[in-house]
């Protein structure tokens, strides 16, 4: 099977733009590089399309060598027919690969390869012929010798390689499948031992739980599976089992003698002991495989949300790390990001220095001409917020409460170490908020993304796949906003398209080595940075103030020249055309299409040279919660409350109301018609006002409804 009809047929994308891409691919081109800049050879296709791309190619591949290694084995032992080895090669999945493979497959030892040494895979195959009308006792008697002492361990022995071959049956493997895929139930039973732990309860649900596997959302059947792992219930699936066992008999049973009544012995055994437990497994293993793609999903979308958040831009900044007996930790930091002072303030309790931090913070905001204030969201936040908002500055001060998700781990990091070796762990998870609010994206590269804490079940997931997939998401919203390589991090350069962590590094070494750069030409001066990097990176990489205006633009070096006939074509200066529209209206886009550059890249040009560099993220909006709701007791049913939505899964989403606990809108309650993605009705850190349904202070629950 080719690859091109191989992702043909799962994404139907022209075979155009597949081919293309793959082409692309193959030349180690970017999916950030390849949407945005090479639009004419892959028909417009968008970074989730050719993400697809990516994704069925590497299935293909990963599915040919696993035939090469199959076919491999077959030669060496000797059973590599030419039938064989066209269904092999025809195979277009795994499953059905390894079921051809599977009586062929090396085994541990088991019964019936026992019962091969014994001699008796003659009489099996007398029994599963059901031609033979005599007694079957008197034939499994020729078979006694050594270890084979009586008949009955004769039978027993022909029967387990009858299981065998019954197990090994393609045609009998995908019927039970298809029972499985169909009518399969996932049952919990809480283990009695565990029923009263505290730590069970979150899982109580579950204790007596029994559904559809096919119906059973994803965020379910990874609690269901996280019970099982931390050894709360155990877990069965579970089919008619009767109904399987009658369809297998029907397929295979032709007689009425004491073959026949072997046969059926022998499909039993194999039911229960090889077939059912080896496809179960295979099921749930599946709809596992399902619910980590949807959990990663989200995971994915909520992350994206999050690092494309509202910029404050470049301001300068007073962030507070609020807490309680520790102290409040307060740093200073310029426009660019820069730490200028830290100390800590002791405003609540068991201090209680209130006049003396408002001074404090007052004296700071004066003497650094602080814009604005940003507070983390934990312990004693609100506390904070309240002393803050008491405070009369000489001038507007914006005070926004920021979240502190992930903070520890950067502050604790390499990177962070790196980045102030002389300052602790405080500091620097203060310097964090702070950076925050500048700017999200450039902060939040720095974590990993699994504990930025904006998705369900990240641990239980596959691990391999849920980076992947989130090194994915940043790589694009890096790309997507561009980057200002005389000011971003090396964590920030590292998912610039074609850089990569290594030449991150060098850049910043020739940034500090050479001062900063004036032109996107001086890039290839970077050690190791060659020319297919330099390619893949420099449109979104940004130079400001350069000679070149467009260094500072997502127009691509190899599309200047284009550029400046357009500037000769109108007698002006490549400079008169920025941000200029009546005269970019004026020019005839198809004079300038050639071989490699069509309309779809000069529609692009045209559109950044209007507005250069522009951030297309929104910009950062003050938000007060309700100042009389402080603690869960508080929280009184149907309160209209303002919130920020902190978490988004398949069942709903989580708000932020002010307090420790988050309140739940449920699916069900974020509008009046069906609901099939939440993500189409609320985004992530969207300012929101909800309606309180329910308060549970004992289990510390709130069900909320998004107030239209």
């Amino acid at each position: 099977m080719q690859l091109l009809n191989y992702i043909r047929s799962f994404t139907n994308l022209p075979d155009r733009g597949i081919q293309n891409t793959i082409e692309l691919l193959n030349q180690d081109c970017t999916i950030p590089f390849i949407s945005r800049y090479r639009k004419e050879a892959t028909g417009n296709l968008d970074e989730v399309q050719i993400g697809d791309i990516v994704k069925y190619k590497e299935q293909f591949e990963t599915l040919e060598k696993r035939k090469l290694s199959i076919l491999k084995s077959l030669e060496e032992q000797g059973v590599l027919t030419d039938e064989l080895k066209q269904k092999v090669k025809s195979t277009t999945d795994v499953t059905s690969l390894e079921d051809l493979y599977l009586p062929f497959k090396k085994k541990r030892k088991t019964k019936a390869e026992t019962a091969r040494k014994n001699g008796l895979e003659p009489l099996a195959k007398i029994i599963m012929s059901q031609s033979h009308s005599g007694d079957i006792n008197s034939i499994a008697n020729k078979y006694l010798r050594g270890e084979v002492t009586s008949v009955e361990e004769a039978l027993e022995g022909a029967r387990h390689i009858i299981s065998e071959w019954i197990n090994e049956r393609t045609d009998i493997r995908n019927n039970i499948r298809k029972q499985l895929e169909r009518f399969a139930q996932i049952t919990t039973k809480v283990i009695g031992s565990k029923k009263d732990d505290e730590k069970a309860q979150k899982f109580r649900d579950y204790f007596d739980w029994s559904e559809s596997l096919s119906r059973c959302p994803s965020h379910r059947l990874l609690a269901i599976l996280r019970a099982e792992k931390e050894g709360f219930i155990r877990v069965k699936i579970e089919i008619d089992n009767d109904k399987a066992l009658y369809n297998i008999e029907n397929r295979i049973v032709r007689s009425n003698g004491e073959a026949a009544n072997q046969i059926i012995i022998a499909i039993q055994d194999a039911y229960k002991r090889l077939l059912f437990p080896a496809l179960s497994n295979e099921i749930l293993s599946l709809a596992k495989e399902k619910a980590d793609e949807s959990a990663i999903l989200v995971f994915a979308k909520n992350l994206k949300q999050l690092l494309l958040g509202a910029p404050l831009g470049e301001k300068n900044i007073l962030a507070i790390d609020p807490g309680f007996k520790s102290g409040c930790k307060v740093v200073c930091l310029n426009a660019q990001g820069g730490l200028v002072h830290n100390e800590t303030i002791y405003p609540h309790a068991p201090q209680n220095d209130n006049i003396g931090a408002i001074k404090k913070i007052s004296s700071l905001v004066d003497a650094y001409k602080i814009d604005a204030i940003a507070i983390g969201n934990g312990t004693a936040s609100r506390e904070t917020e309240h002393l803050i908002r008491k405070i009369r500055f000489n001038k507007d001060i914006q005070v926004f409460v920021v979240s502190e998700a992930g903070a520890s781990i950067y502050s604790a990091s390499k990177i962070a170490r790196d980045e102030f070796p002389n300052y602790d762990v405080t500091v620097r998870g203060a310097v964090s908020i702070g950076r925050r609010l500048a700017d999200p994206l450039a902060e939040l590269v720095k974590i990993d993304a699994k504990s930025i804490g904006v998705g369900q079940y990240q641990h239980d997931v596959d691990q391999s796949k849920l980076q992947q997939s989130l090194d994915t998401v940043v790589e694009s919203c890096v790309n997507t906003i561009g980057v200002n390589i005389n000011t971003a991090s090396e964590s920030l350069l590292s998912y610039v398209s074609g850089i990569g962590p290594k030449l991150a590094e060098n850049i910043v070494t020739y940034r500090e080595e050479n001062g900063a750069f004036t032109s996107r030409s001086q890039i290839k001066k970077v050690a190791r940075l060659g020319d297919k990097a330099f390619e893949q990176g420099a449109g979104f990489l940004r130079i400001k103030n350069a000679k070149n205006s467009l260094d500072d633009s997502a127009v691509h070096p190899e599309s200047y020249a284009i550029v400046k006939n357009m500037a000769n074509d109108v007698k002006k200066d490549v400079e008169d055309l920025i941000g200029n529209s009546d005269l970019l209206k004026k020019i005839d886009l198809k004079k300038y299409v050639n071989q490699t550059i069509g309309l779809p890249t000069l529609t692009d040009i045209v559109s950044e040279l209007e507005k250069p560099g522009l951030d297309p993220r929104e910009k950062a909006k003050v938000f007060t919660f309700n100042q009389n709701i402080k603690t869960i007791t508080d929280v009184k049913e149907g309160q209209l409350l303002p919130g920020i939505v902190n978490n988004i899964t398949n069942f709903g989403c989580f708000v932020d109301i002010g307090i420790k606990e988050s309140g739940l809108i449920h699916v069900s309650n974020l509008s009046d018609t069906f609901v099939k993605d939440v993500s189409e009705h609320v985004s992530l850190h969207q300012q929101i006002i909800v309606k309180v349904l329910e308060v549970d202070v004992s289990r510390k629950r709130i069900q909320l409804k998004l107030h239209k």
